[in-house]
């Protein structure tokens, strides 16, 4: 296989990705878009533009897996639950946005939601940590 080819199909497909999530981000707002719908897309569009990651990208590996399974995943499936005529529209819309070189939105929701899911991790690993080992030291003492 050819690397130019390759770096280009690559290109295509992070452009027609960058065009599917904008378009499920305007399907959000759209009044025809179903509420499960709606909910989904908040949760993928928030979570994509969110500067925070659920899973720290700085992890080997597992890092990048939200990235490469996660969101196109919700994204496949969002754009199954939503109206073809909506996301016809919510496509062309996003195609103009990326041609006008607009910042990406934000979600500052959908960020609030990643920052409480990290803390509710921590809480639960703080628990454990110390049912499994603190408590179990102090009545080895006693």
């Amino acid at each position: 296989m050819n690397e130019n080819s390759l770096s280009q199909r690559i290109k295509q497909k992070t452009e027609s990705l960058k065009i599917e999530l904008l378009a499920l981000w305007f399907a959000y707002r759209h009044p025809k878009t179903p509420w499960y719908a709606k909910v989904l897309v908040m949760l993928i569009g928030g979570y994509a533009f969110s500067p925070i990651d659920l899973i720290p990208d700085f992890i080997p590996f597992i890092g990048y897996l939200d990235d490469l399974l996660i969101l196109p995943l919700g994204i496949y499936i969002a754009v199954r639950l939503i109206p073809k005529e909506v996301l016809d529209e919510t496509r062309v819309k996003a195609k103009e946005w990326l041609e006008q070189k607009r910042d990406d939105p934000k979600s500052k929701a959908a960020g609030a939601l990643i920052v409480f899911v990290w803390i509710l991790i921590i809480l639960v690993a703080f628990n454990y940590f110390l049912k499994a080992f603190v408590i179990g030291w102090i009545k080895s003492i006693r």
